[in-house]
Parts: C-alpha cells; structure tokens; sequence
C-alpha cells in the first residue's frame, strides 16, 4: 500500500521531524495536539491538525481512541507513533491496523514480547544473547549488591533504582512499583545487578518484511543524567572489531527472534572488561537516531516508512559508514539545581549552521515551554571525518547558540564535550555522579565585563542618551543606534566613540544578579555631556562601539563582542565565549521579597501528587525527611524537610498545581532538635 497522509501520534520535535521526512517523499502530514500545545511548531508545520482536548498526556497523547479518531477524521491512511507516549503501545499498535491503517512500527506480536523487560530476557536467553542474571529481590544479599530495580513495562529512567544497602530494599522496591505503575499502568519491578561504570552501549537495527535485517552500526550513550541520556555519538568508540561484531551479531539475532519489522534499537550494558549484556530492545525510533542517520547517509523516517509500504530495503547489507557524529540534547532544566525542569518564553533560538550541524527541535524564539512534557528543547548534532572535529564543532555550535529565556543545561553540555575524560572516551555511566560538581561550577568568563556591556547598552538607550547624543553625533547617528542591529546588512554603522573622556559627572551605578547562581554585579559608570557611556572603576577597558544591542570592549588589549538582548527586566548578553542572564535589580531591596525561614518554595510548575503519611499542620518533621512529592514534565520530585522541628503551615494536597515559588509548607525549626544530615533533594524519575 501506498501511504498519501501519514499522522503523527506525537509531538514536538519529533513530529516535526517526520513531517519534514513526509515532506521531501511527497506525503500529506497530520498533526495531533492538546490544549497547550494549540500554537505549537510541529502544529504549525503540519497540513492538517486535529486537537485532543486536555492539557495532560493521560487525557490526550496517551489515548489511543482519540488518536485513531483523528486519524479517520483527517483522512490519513497510517499512523507513525514518533518515540513515548503510544510507541510501545501493542494494543495502539492493532488499534491503529484494527481501523484499516498503516502502522509505521514493528508488528503487534513483536511490541507485545518486548514490551516485559522480564519476558524479553527470557526471550533473549534462548537466542543467545547475553544478559546479567536477574536477582530475586526476596532472597537479595550483601553479595548481590548494588542492585538496580527496573519497571518491567518502563523506560526512560522512570521506576528505576539504585540500591547500595539492603535496609533500603524494601522502600525503594515500593517506590519504584509505585512510579512505574502511574508512568507506565504496570508496577511491575524487577532487580539485576547494577555494573559499575558500566557503558551504554546500542545497535540500531532495520528490518523488512523479507527476511533482511540491517545492524546499522553503534552508538555510545553513556553520558546519562538520572538513566535518562544527555549525549550520544555514533560508532561507539573504543570498542575492538571483536567486541563490535558481537554486538552487531547479537542485536541481530534479537531482531530475528522477535520477527522484527521496521526501526528498533538493541541496549546493551558493557562493563569496563569489555563484556556486553542485553538490556532491552526499543521497538520505535530512538532519540538519539540522527547520529546514525549522519554516519550512514540514511534516513531512518523515510525506511520506517518504505517498509511499512511492504518494500524491500535497498540492499542486503547497509552501505559503510563515514565519519563520526555527536548529538547533545539542549534541555530546559538547572543541572546544579538537581536537574530541575524548567518552563517559561523561550524568547530566542538561534543555533548556528554550516556544513556537518543538523538541528531537531520542536521549538522556535516566541514559544512557550510548558509543565506538561519532556523539557527537551532541541537536538543538535555535529558530524565530521573525525570524532575529535565532531566532538570540537558540536561544542562550538552549542557555545555560540543564542538561547533566551529559561535556564538550560547548554553550558554543562559544552564543558561535558571539553572535558578530558569524554575528550579520551573515558565514558561510562556515572560520568556526572563524578564530574557534576565541576562542570556546573563557575565558569571561565567574566560575568562582571557582560553587565558592564549590559549597562552601557542600557545607557544609550535612555530617552536621556539619546538627546544628548543627538546633539553631540546628529539624529541620524542615533537612529541608527536606536533602531539598527549590527548584524542586519546595509544598516548605518554604529556609532564609534573613544575611550576614556575626561569631562566630570557623577558615578551612576547599575545592580544586576547572575541567572541561575543568583551572584550580584555592581557597574559604576559615567554619561558626561556627551552622552558616551564610560565606565567608572573598570581599569584596562576601552569602549570601542556601544548600541542598544551591541556593544564592542577592549579589555586589556582584546576586543570582545557583546550582543544584548533586553526583555523586561530580564538582560542577556552573548558573548564569543559564553553567555549570560542577568536580572536587573533596584538600587533598594524589597522587603517582600523575603520568606519566613523553614518555607518550602515551589522549585517549578507543578502538581502535588502526593504527601508524607499523616502530613498536617502540628506534626513534627525530621531534616532531610520528603514531605511533599511533585510532578513536572514527567519528572517526580520530593521536598524536603530544611529542619528538624514542628510544620506550622501546610498548603499543598494532592491534585494542587503550583506556580514556581509557591508556598507549600513552612517548618519551624526545633533548636533543641538533634541535628540530622540533610539529602540532597532529588527527582525520583
């Protein structure tokens, strides 16, 4: 059969990747969406779009019956499900094919034997494929830990835990039960030994209905943040032939024993002596996709879709591979904040492009990033001859993004692609359990020189500036200065200025705080008559240009550029080498901005899912205790309590949404309460 319409069962960035497969084959494209997602992009890049009413995933991306409706409604004759939400789903599976449509996925009967990771290893025991032995949580001891517990039906990090001390079984196997129950509808929890610094280590497989099956090299995805993974690269590197061939020998026979159909993905845990063992198979696209398709001059939408027509793949045996490729996934989350979501305008997203760099997003400047889903803004991949200039252009390209509005893990990524472990491929899964403290720490740049390029910009934007510059340079100069970006061609050229005048006016001062660490800068500077912005107590600095969106300082003999970018209160400043977020403060404090000590705050957007057994005002509390478990774009995070002592104020109940910064408990300190070592809060998923 032909596919004319395809509809995505998906979202964001995902759909508007097969939409643009879909595009390019001369295929009509469907878009589904909720109430929040009305004006997204992979809507407004769709032919057609049919709403699901609802904002959360369970009452719109999650049901299968309205997904099939919209599917009849728009006239579409198949249905890829992208990757989440109804991709593993064997029941969405026969649904979609029980309403006479196109299913872009592996057959029903192959979802339905992977969807177990407890039946699948049986399955992948009795075609050889080599796995660790399950451990019997009941009869576990000291000799079997650590443990990891895993959700039978999960994926994604969601129900999974890492047990180091047998006290903690029992609690952990509940709660794991209990996550994978509410993100997957199955409690089902399993536990096998956990393989320290183990590697992720993957083979893409594509298989047709005519007994060809593809390994399609491996990929590396190691570099995880709560089991979720943050960059993958493709071929995996450090692997010897051998190594490499019984990955590709064993991905393949697990495809085959499932009579696997279409795009999946074999796991595999390596340990450091370089012994693979079977994690799961993946039976969709996977995210991380793009960097196989680069190294193998593929497209992975456009096979999904040939086989699911009944065609053949184009040959036996995939063509070699070129090259290597390197994905980082750009999140809006604080990584030294415990990796908390973040929401919010996503004001500006400008991501380099050049020979090697592909972007996947399902997001431009101008929207909005919601509580409701993933926090995963973009994808950006980089592919060159070697890993090394993968590796050096995808930091680059990240480095010089312009990204305005919520805080992201951009930075972390960069320092990550720099660091001499990843440099040497020294990769294994708790690369951030050691390295986070660094790669989150102060950087190299120079926050304070970014506020003074804020502040001048600043200056010369002022109804005041811009008199007193017009009667010194002429209006057209402030024109200019006004209205015209340097980087827009055939626009007048900013206006130049000398450094240093030695006319005399009075200091004026400018505050601003550092966005996320929450540091304060403090810029002196003087406008004489003038109207030349010049810095005051800034020694070995030279202003060269200033507009009210660029700025250009010799500092210490070095020209640096400074793009500024001014929304509310709110001041970003892109440099060559960093960027920066700053939040322009009163000269005076405000006094209500204070909260009384022991509050519990809101870290994000969220609802209360659940509270501490017997939780209420009056009781007493322990430091480090979770009182108040919430949900924020797929993600569970406990809060805790700062103190021992009384809760004296209970706001949260289950089913609440809160805003960030919300009130939800207050815990008044017990002095003569023994002091009890605090946790450090962390997301459960």
């Amino acid at each position: 059969m032909t596919i004319t319409t395809l509809l995505v069962a998906n979202r964001g960035e995902i759909a508007c990747r097969i939409f643009r497969t879909c595009r390019d084959l001369g295929i009509t494209t469907v878009a589904v969406y909720s109430d929040a997602d009305a004006d997204a992009l992979h809507v407004r890049e769709a032919d057609l779009a049919v709403r699901l009413p609802g904002a959360a995933p369970a009452d719109t991306y999650l049901r299968g019956d309205l997904v099939v409706a919209a599917a009849r409604a728009a006239g579409a004759d198949a249905v890829h499900p992208g990757y989440g939400f109804l991709s593993e789903n064997a029941a969405f599976a026969a649904a979609v094919q029980d309403a006479g449509l196109v299913w872009v996925g592996p057959p029903v009967k192959a979802i339905e034997l992977m969807a177990s990771k407890t039946r699948a290893k049986e399955l992948m025991a009795g075609a050889g494929v080599p796995l660790l032995a399950p451990v019997d949580p009941a009869t576990a001891g000291p000799d079997d830990l650590p443990l990891l517990l895993k959700a039978a039906a999960g994926g994604g990090g969601r129900g999974m835990r890492i047990v180091r001390e047998l006290d903690a079984l029992p609690g952990e196997l509940l709660a794991a039960a209990a996550e994978a129950a509410s993100a997957f509808g199955d409690g089902e929890v399993f536990a096998e030994p956990y393989v320290e610094r183990g590697r992720h280590v993957e083979v893409q497989v594509m298989a047709d209905a005519h007994d060809t099956v593809w390994a399609l090299g491996t990929r590396d995805c190691s570099l995880q943040r709560r089991h979720q993974k943050v960059i993958e690269e493709a071929p995996a590197p450090g692997l010897d032939e051998a190594l490499r061939t019984r990955l590709h020998e064993a991905a393949v026979a697990a495809a085959r024993a499932v009579g696997y159909r279409g795009a999946g993905t074999v796991e595999f845990l390596v340990s450091a002596e370089g012994r693979p063992y079977f994690l799961e198979m993946n039976t969709r696209l996977q995210v991380e996709h793009p960097v196989t398709e680069a190294v193998f001059g593929l497209d992975l939408v456009a096979l999904q879709l040939r086989v699911a027509e009944g065609e053949p793949l184009p040959s036996p045996e995939p063509a070699q591979p070129s090259g290597h490729a390197v994905e980082a996934r750009l999140y809006a989350e604080d990584p030294a904040r415990d990796w908390q979501p973040q929401t919010g305008a996503l004001l500006t997203l400008e991501v380099p492009e050049g020979p090697g760099l592909r972007l996947d997003t399902g997001y431009t400047g101008g929207d909005t990033i919601g509580v409701h889903y993933d926090p995963m803004i973009a994808k950006v991949i980089a592919h060159a001859p070697t890993r090394t200039e993968a590796v050096r252009l995808l930091a680059r390209a990240l480095e010089s993004a312009r990204i305005h509005g919520p805080v992201t893990n951009r930075d972390l990524l960069v320092r990550s692609l720099r660091h001499p472990d990843f440099a040497a491929a020294r990769l294994d899964t708790g690369f951030y359990d050691r390295h986070l403290a660094e790669l989150t720490g102060p950087g190299a740049g120079d926050p304070g020189t970014a506020a003074l390029a804020a502040t001048l910009a600043e200056a010369v934007r002022g109804p005041e500036a811009v008199r007193g510059a017009e009667a010194v340079r002429g209006p057209e100069a402030v024109r200019g200065a006004e209205t015209v970006r340097p980087t827009r061609p055939g626009g007048p050229a900013p206006a130049r200025f000398g450094a240093w005048r030695n006319v005399p006016s009075q200091p004026q001062r400018k505050r601003y705080r550092s966005e996320p660490d929450g540091t304060e800068h403090e810029v002196a500077y003087r406008t004489p008559r003038t109207a030349v912005p010049e810095p005051h107590e800034t020694p070995g600095t030279r202003v060269l240009t200033v507009t009210p969106d660029r700025v250009t300082l010799e500092v210490d003999g070095v020209t640096r550029h400074f793009a500024i970018a001014t929304h509310g209160d709110r001041v970003h400043v892109d440099a060559t080498d960093a960027s920066y977020t700053f939040t322009a403060l009163p000269r005076f404090t405000d006094p209500a901005t204070h909260t009384a000590p022991g509050s519990l705050l809101a870290p994000m957007p969220g609802t209360v899912v659940r509270l501490a057994e017997g939780l209420a005002a009056g009781v007493t509390v322990e430091a480090g205790q979770p009182l108040i478990w919430l949900e924020a774009m797929k993600m569970e995070h406990r809060i805790l309590a700062p103190a021992s002592g009384t809760l004296t104020v209970l706001h949260a109940a289950p089913g609440h949404q809160v805003e960030v910064g919300a009130l939800l408990a207050v815990v008044q300190e017990d002095p003569a309460a023994t002091p009890v070592p605090v946790p450090v809060p962390e997301e459960t998923a």
